[in-house]
């Protein structure tokens, strides 16, 4: 169970791993199926960047940033997850490939649930 995360708007070819991390922690609409979701990755036009380890969700702003200034942006019904890149075994399977069919001509949303 993943959740997908479109960090296109973020998203640089020479960001460091913290900026990319903290592009992809938060800050989501999601709703409680978040919680089914042990990765999330971040994807950038269609393809897997990063896997990340999800291991806990709080709401957003609770956790500190030091890449992103969040100060001005809405939180309100927002969520962020506290995690760690995964392991090179479940990253060796999903880094640098496509997501493509899982994103659906039309949905704007940067968030999509895989088997959660």
């Amino acid at each position: 169970p993943v959740l997908l995360i479109r960090v296109n708007k973020l998203y640089r070819h020479n960001m460091t791993p913290l900026e990319l991390q903290e592009a992809t922690r938060g800050i989501w609409r999601v709703g409680p199926r978040r919680t089914g979701a042990e990765y999330a990755l971040a994807t950038f036009e269609g393809v897997v960047r990063e896997v990340y380890e999800i291991q806990e969700w709080h709401p957003a702003r609770t956790l500190p940033y030091s890449t992103r200034d969040l100060s001005q942006r809405d939180t309100t019904s927002r969520w962020e997850f506290d995690g760690r890149v995964a392991a090179d075994d479940v990253r060796g399977k999903y880094r640098g490939r496509s997501v493509q069919q899982y994103l659906k001509r039309g949905n704007q949303s940067p968030t999509i649930y895989v088997n959660c």
